[in-house]
Parts: C-alpha cells; structure tokens; sequence
C-alpha cells in the first residue's frame, strides 16, 4: 500500500502531540478544582496519585526484574528521587497554582532544560557552550516578560511572586531529579524506575494527606473524585506512555521540539477555559521561552518534560 509508509511515519510524532497535550492539560483542571471546590494542593496531588497508584503497580510489574532484585543503594536512589522528582516537585507546582495562571506555570516549569545546564556547570563543571549561554538568555529574557506582563495585570502582584516562586522551585527539584536519575535508570531501567519512583511518591502524598486531614478528607464531591480521574489517566499515566513509545519511534530530539506546543497548548485552554488574559507582551515572552529551551533541545537530546 503506498500511503502506509507515510502515514506510520506520522504514528510517533502524533503520539508526542497527544502526551504533550495531556501534560498541558493538567494546569487547566487543577485551576478548574482550585476554581470550583474548597480543596487544598495536598489533597488534588493524593488523589491524582492514588488513582495513578494502580497504572504504576502495573508498570513496575511488566518491567520484569522484581523488587527482590533491588539492592538497599537502589531502594535508597528510588526514595530520594520518588521524593524530590515525583512527590516534591508536584507539591510545589500544584501550591503555585494557587496563585498564578497555567501559561506562566507551564512556561516556568518548561525552563527545567536551562536549568539542568546550569546545575550540572555548578556541580560536574560541565562546559556551558555558546547554545546554552544564548537559551539560558532567551528563556529567562521570555519569563521576565511574562512575569513582568502578570505582575502588571494582576491585583495583588505578591501573589504572582508567590506562585512563580513556588513553581520555579517545583522545576528546580525536577532538574535535580533529572540529573540524579541519569545514573539510576541505566541500571534499574526506565520503566521499572518510573514505575517504583512514582509509587514511592504516592506514599509520601498519601502520608501527607492523611496526617493533615485524616480519613474523613476523603468526603468530596464526585467532580472532584472525577476531575481527579480525569488528571491521573489524561495528564499522568497515558502522557508518560505515549511520550516513551514516541521516543523508541522518533528519537528524543524530534520528541522535544514537539513537546514545545505544551506551553501554548496550556495558554490557549487558559484563555478559553479559564479566561486568563493573553497580552501581545505574553505572547512575544512564550515565544522566546519556547526559542530558547528548543535551541537547547537541537543541540543535545531531549530532556523529559515536567508532567
């Protein structure tokens, strides 16, 4: 048949469109629960959880290897990074979006590329090359704007600084995360990693939850038991398989330079959801952002995004 080259062809890069999507969605419902219902950040992060908890179980069991064949350093590395990557780094995004709009969390937390080359210049000495001087000055030039265009709109500008700040430091522990796990994943593999990673950290979130609200915080209303379903399978689960297998299909490079419709993604459904404000000064911002973590993304593979 001669469409079906052609058209396999097309199969990887729609799959990274659709986690991409996924991903980008998350602010967007997590503003609509913030928006509706008296819920705390604690509670949204241990619900998407445990309803991922199931598809996680399911991921580390299909990798094979089995956790008796973890050494006690294992367990140790899948603690720490579970707690930092997947737990803390969550809890501090979902914190922030209390205060700010989903495209300037997604546009912060989309500089984690710039960030992981800054960390590894600290603590490796890697070599920061002329690509990475030229990102690092479009993207925090793009945030600058961004963050200068909500200060200006909103009414209490101490909040926006509040959330940028807490979101910023959600993307830092995810660098951290990413730079340690580059040494882990090789070894344990990145299904199997993921999988007890993301299980580690439901612990701490239901351990969390639990010690600050008890059982009886539990009794919500059913759009939030749905809404919470709706994140954990739409921008949690499904998201990390589609971006995987679009990786195995067309390499991380092309994965990354997709992924750049996140943000805009995010900004659009803000816009038309939300009805967060878009200014010609945000748009120019987004635009650089994306600019620079692409130039990033082109001269070295992909870095995963932040989910």
């Amino acid at each position: 048949m001669p469409n079906s080259a052609p058209a396999h062809r097309l199969i990887g890069p729609l799959l990274v469109l659709i986690a991409a999507t996924g991903f980008a969605f998350k602010a967007i419902l997590i503003k609509v629960l913030y928006a509706e219902f008296s819920i705390d950040a604690e509670t949204l992060l241990a619900l998407r959880l445990l309803f991922s908890l199931p598809f996680f179980l399911l991921m580390a069991w299909m990798a094979g290897g089995g956790a008796r064949n973890l050494s006690a350093r294992d367990w140790r590395n899948l603690t720490a990074l579970g707690f930092i990557g997947y737990y803390l780094s969550s809890y501090f995004d979902f914190l922030g979006l209390q205060y700010i709009s989903a495209g300037l969390e997604r546009l912060i937390l989309f500089l984690q590329p710039t960030i992981v080359v800054l960390l590894s210049a600290f603590l490796f000495k890697t070599q920061v090359r002329r690509h990475h001087v030229i990102s690092i000055v479009l993207s925090y030039g793009g945030i600058a704007l961004v963050f200068a265009s909500n200060l200006t709109l909103a009414q209490d500008p101490q909040t926006i600084m509040l959330g940028s700040g807490l979101v910023f430091l959600s993307a830092l522990a995810y660098a951290c995360y990413l730079i340690g796990s580059g040494a882990v994943i090789p070894r344990l593999g990145a299904a199997r990693f993921t999988g007890y990673a993301s299980i580690i950290a439901c612990g701490f979130a239901t351990g969390q939850f639990f010690i600050g609200h008890g059982v009886a915080g539990l009794v919500q209303p059913a759009k939030v038991y749905w809404l919470s379903l709706t994140m954990a399978l739409v921008s949690t689960v499904l998201p990390i398989w589609l971006m995987a297998e679009g990786v195995k299909r067309i390499g991380a490079s092309q994965v990354s330079m997709i992924s750049a419709v996140g943000p805009i993604i995010t900004i659009y459904f803000g816009w038309l959801i939300l009805n967060e404000p878009v200014t010609t000064i945000q748009i120019a911002g987004a635009v650089l952002v994306l600019a620079g973590v692409l130039l990033v993304g082109l001269k070295a593979e992909a870095i995963p995004a932040k989910s």
